[in-house]
C-alpha cells in the first residue's frame, strides 16, 4: 500500500514487534546522487522549509547536500512527525498495548475466508508466524507487512532521512521538535474501525508481489525531486481506500498546515521533515496551506 510506506514514522517499533527476525541483505555499494524536493514558506521574519522524507533507504544514496543541506544548516530548529523514544522498546510496548484485541476475536477470524490463506502465507514468508499476531488487531499485522519485505530487500531504517536529520541536528545543537506524539501517531491506526483495519491489511497483502518495483519507483521519483510523479503513482492506493487516506494522510496534512500558519507568528527559521507522501498531490500540506492563503514555493536544490 503506497500511502503507508511514505507516511509512517513508526517503522523501527514495527520491526521490534516482529522480533528482529528480518535481516537486511548486504547490497553492493551503488552511489546515487539524489535531489529531493524542498519547499519554503516565508513571511517578514519567519522561514519554514518543508522537506519530504523516506523513512527507510538503502546505503549510499547521497541526498543530504545542495539546497536541502543549506536550508537545514540555516535553520534554528528541526521539526519531525514524531520524536522517537531513545529506548525503542518503549514505543514497541505502547504499540503492543494499543494493538491488543479487547474483544477476544482472533485476527485471522476477522478476515474474509478467501483472504486468510494469502495473509497467513505472507506472514510466514516474511518471518512472522501469523499465530503470534492472533491477539492483535489487524492494523498491527498490516504495519509489520508494510515494513518487513523492504528490510529483506536491503532498505534500512537507520539510513532513513529522519535518522540522518535528527543526528545532524543534535550534533549541531539545534532544537528538535515534533508535530505529533508517538501515542497520537499510533492512535491513527489503533482507532481505525475494524473494517478499515481489515481493508488496510488486505490491501497490504495484495500489494506485496509488486512491492519491490513499486517502492523502487516511488524512491526514484523522490530522488529526482518529482513530487507530481510521486503523487500520480500514489493515486491508485489513495482512491481505493479513501477513508484511510482521510485519516492517515489528508486530515493530518490539514492539522500540520494550521500548525505552520500559527508558527509563522514566531520569528525564526525551521526545517520541517515529514513523509514525502504528505507533500505530494491533492490534499498535500501545500494544498492545505493554499486554502489558508499561504504559499509554499519550491526551492531550487
Amino acid at each position: 500500500m503506497k500511502m503507508t510506506r511514505f507516511c509512517g514514522a513508526w517503522i523501527a517499533a514495527a520491526l521490534l514487534m516482529i522480533g528482529g527476525g528480518v535481516q537486511a541483505r548486504t547490497a553492493p555499494p551503488a552511489a546515487v546522487t539524489a535531489s529531493p524536493a524542498l519547499w519554503r514558506v516565508q513571511d517578514a521574519d519567519t522561514t519554514i522549509y518543508l522537506f519530504g522524507t523516506v523513512h527507510v533507504m538503502k546505503p549510499d544514496i547521497d541526498w543530504f547536500h545542495g539546497g536541502v543541506k543549506r536550508a537545514f544548516d540555516a535553520s534554528d530548529e528541526l521539526v519531525l512527525e514524531i520524536i522517537e523514544p531513545d529506548d525503542i522498546k518503549e514505543m514497541g510496548a505502547m504499540m503492543a498495548t494499543k494493538a491488543m484485541a479487547h474483544d477476544g476475536i482472533a485476527l485471522s477470524d476477522r478476515l474474509p475466508p478467501d483472504t486468510r490463506p494469502p495473509y497467513k502465507a505472507a506472514m510466514d514468508a516474511n518471518g512472522m508466524p501469523w499465530q503470534a499476531f492472533e491477539r492483535f488487531d489487524p492494523w498491527m499485522a498490516g504495519m509489520a507487512l508494510s515494513v518487513a519485505p523492504l528490510e529483506k530487500l536491503g532498505y534500512q531504517t537507520d539510513k532513513g532521512a529522519e535518522k540522518v536529520l535528527r543526528t545532524a541536528a543534535q550534533a549541531a545543537g539545534k532544537q528538535v521538535g515534533a508535530l505529533e506524539t508517538v501515542e497520537q501517531q499510533i492512535d491513527f491506526f489503533a482507532n481505525l474501525p475494524i473494517v478499515q483495519q481489515v481493508q488496510f491489511l488486505n490491501a497490504t497483502v495484495d500489494g506485496l508481489p509488486g512491492m519491490e518495483k513499486e517502492f523502487g519507483q516511488l524512491l526514484r521519483y523522490w530522488q529526482a525531486g518529482q513530487p507530481d510523479k510521486l503523487a500520480k503513482a500514489m493515486n491508485e492506493s489513495l482512491e481505493a481506500t479513501p477513508e484511510l487516506a482521510q485519516v492517515l494522510l489528508i486530515g493530518r496534512n490539514a492539522n500540520w498546515a494550521r500548525w505552520i500558519k500559527a508558527r509563522l507568528d514566531t520569528p525564526g527559521t525551521l526545517f520541517i521533515a515529514v513523509g514525502a507522501g504528505h507533500l505530494a498531490g491533492k490534499g498535500s500540506v501545500q494544498d492545505q496551506l493554499k486554502a489558508l492563503h499561504i504559499v509554499a514555493r519550491r526551492v531550487k536544490n
